[in-house]
């Protein structure tokens, strides 16, 4: 009997997500100087941010 082909790679999480978490856009926000602790409050409705 053989296994699947996706059962038990390595690299699970290895690919490059196009989609950053909230708090990882919060982050990117801060480094571009566009996000003050706090002064902002709402962390919905952020603005989209490079994936970088």
């Amino acid at each position: 009997m053989t296994r699947h082909g996706s059962y038990g790679k390595s690299n699970k999480g290895g690919k490059k997500r196009n989609v950053l978490k909230r708090f990882e856009r919060i982050d990117v926000l801060r480094k571009l100087g566009k996000w003050v602790d706090g002064k902002n409050s709402k962390v919905t409705g952020l603005p989209k941010t490079p994936a970088n």
